[in-house]
């Protein structure tokens, strides 16, 4: 089960499994995101190649009109995800997390 919505001060709170039966739902809602837009992950459990390339997806986005998507709340398990796969690279992760 996964939810994403709006929190307070415009971040977009993800909970749940991010993964291949989530990923359309969570595209569709990420889609909406203009700018740059900061997801909270504090409450993200898991996440799958489908649910990185929802994000993926939403950065080039965001990158190609001025925009990012940044990431803060990582676990420890998910934040080893994002560097194993250079997926640090290409997101700005908020190092206090």
């Amino acid at each position: 089960m996964l939810t994403i919505e709006p929190g307070p001060g415009g971040v977009v709170v993800v909970a749940g499994r991010l993964d291949a039966a989530q990923a359309p739902a969570a595209q569709a809602f990420l889609d909406t995101v203009e700018g740059a837009a900061t997801l909270d992950c504090a409450r993200l459990e898991y996440i799958s190649s489908a649910g990185l390339g929802v994000l993926l997806k939403t950065q080039k986005r965001l990158l190609g009109s001025g925009g990012k998507l940044r990431l803060t709340g990582l676990s420890p398990h998910l934040r080893d995800i994002f560097v194993y796969s250079g997926f640090d690279q290409l997101f700005e992760i908020d190092p206090a997390a």
